[in-house]
């Protein structure tokens, strides 16, 4: 433990957490196995276990989710319960709040995402606006950047399905 606040509520249980940084894992109190690193990552989870944040505001919102990588600044900033998500690249999956088992990878892939799950999302942008919709895979810069609500979607390359909202 290192920096001011971090992992200041550990107790008996919480064991084999790593945080680093100002206010980093400071909620936690019997969470095990996590890793904080950077400014208020991680800060509010209390007994998640088996999460990484490595970046300013990774997972702060985090409480009792399992099993989610965020690497980058905001990185599933609002994720409260959602678990085995991973997002890599600032911004990615920002929005998540309960959603399980989505992949983000590249600035702002996945941000509005709230309770979407089992979305891939490889690209700038990529599924930008989803919030609620499920089992959709965009790969590419702006693949399915408006989509909401729509499920079952595949668009592979720069801008596939790009005006695609609800389909």
């Amino acid at each position: 433990l290192l920096g001011q606040k971090s992992g200041i509520a550990i107790a008996s249980g919480g064991n084999y957490n790593a945080f680093i940084g100002i206010e980093a894992g400071e909620a936690t109190t019997t969470g095990d196995n996590n890793t904080g690193i950077g400014w208020q990552a991680l800060q509010e989870n209390t007994t998640g276990s088996s999460n990484i944040a490595i970046g300013s505001l990774a997972l702060t919102a985090n409480t009792t989710g399992a099993g989610n990588i965020a690497i980058g600044t905001s990185c599933l900033l609002a994720n409260t319960t959602g678990s085995g998500n991973v997002a890599i690249g600032v911004l990615a999956l920002q929005d998540n709040t309960t959603g399980v088992y989505n992949l983000a990878i590249g600035v702002e892939a996945l941000a509005n995402n709230t309770i979407g799950t089992n979305n891939t999302a490889i690209g700038q942008d990529a599924l930008k606006a989803n919030t609620t919709g499920i089992k959709n895979i965009a790969i590419g810069p702006f693949a399915l950047t408006a989509n909401t609500t729509g499920q079952f979607n595949i668009a592979i390359g720069n801008n596939a399905l790009i005006a695609n909202t609800e389909g």
